[in-house]
């Protein structure tokens, strides 16, 4: 039986080399857009904390990558530029060949900082 992973680094080292390319490009986005972020591993998925709160996830499956702005609400706010990727109330999934364009990415980010300000 495999070990849960503690880290996001461990976590990466357990997926196939192309997902891990993709999700290694959400991760850096993800800090450049919120550099004082806490990685951490929560619900057995890479998971990312701003001042204690929870801010946003992603993770690798079999058939595709997900992103979890970790807010209906912000998926709702962005449901125009998620066109052409499958959604669901929390989760926004893709894949290899149609990649989370990164600067929507950092647009969800700042939406899920102003969100937790609040």
């Amino acid at each position: 039986m495999k070990s849960k992973p503690r880290t996001i680094d461990e976590y990466l080292a357990g997926v196939n080399a192309d997902q891990r390319i993709a999700l290694e490009k959400l991760r850096k986005t993800i800090r450049a857009a919120a550099p004082r972020v806490e990685e951490c591993i929560s619900y057995g998925i890479p998971a990312f904390r701003l001042n204690g709160r929870s801010l946003v996830f992603f993770g690798a499956w079999t058939n595709h990558c997900s992103f979890y702005p970790g807010s209906s609400a912000t998926l709702k706010k962005f449901q125009g530029d998620l066109k052409g990727f499958q959604i669901t109330k929390g989760t926004i999934r893709f894949s290899l060949d149609k990649p989370l364009p990164l600067a929507l990415v950092k647009k969800l980010v700042k939406a899920r900082i102003a969100q937790n300000r609040i």
